[in-house]
């Protein structure tokens, strides 16, 4: 196993020993559907945490990406460190979410270092079971014609996690808009 996943696992072990450190921050924990709870406590690089995302925009004016229907879920086209992939728009996720195969795989491929662990964090499904991960930083996340750097993602320790574009890609946009009619989303 490499080392950057036994890394993930091993913060995510120790998440997992540790409670919910989310939660009890809190005081709650959050039920709503696809809803993240997520945390970064001290991470061993705090440059890394203290860096913000960038937006460059490669034209003028929105863009439109088209969304594409599965499982009545939204999926749009995303590219991570160069490597595209169909995220479900997730406005309710705090982070961009990914499993701990597709962090694996993405190690392999070397478009994920250890370099780009952050910290430790915790997942709330709609059950309200908490599943242990942890933060990398996606040095690029391109969405349409635009592109975000420094871009925080959890890694959640479970193959079956699907892939969120959440509020840490999201939320760098002006405006956010959805015509379900055209299935597009509009970036300001």
């Amino acid at each position: 196993m490499s080392r950057l996943i036994l890394t993930l696992f091993l913060l995510g072990g120790l998440l997992y020993l540790s409670g919910c450190s989310g939660c009890s921050r809190s005081g709650s924990h959050q039920t709503h559907r696809n809803k993240h709870n997520s945390t970064t406590p001290p991470a061993t690089d705090t440059a890394q945490l203290a860096t913000k995302p960038t937006l460059t925009k490669m034209g003028d004016g929105p863009t439109e990406v088209a969304m594409k229907k599965e499982n009545g879920v939204y999926k749009v086209p995303v590219t991570i460190n160069g490597r595209r992939m169909n995220f479900i728009l997730d406005t309710g996720a705090s982070l961009i979410s990914i499993s701990s195969i597709e962090a694996e795989f993405m190690m392999k491929q070397g478009t994920i270092t250890e370099a780009d662990l952050v910290g430790q964090s915790s997942f709330q499904d709609a059950t309200g079971t908490i599943s242990p991960g942890a933060v990398v930083r996606l040095r690029s996340v391109q969405i349409g014609d635009r592109v975000l750097e420094n871009v925080h993602a959890n890694v959640i320790a479970s193959d079956k996690a699907p892939l969120l574009l959440g509020q840490s890609a999201l939320s760098q946009f002006g405006k956010i808009s959805v015509d379900y009619k055209r299935n597009v989303v509009t970036f300001d």
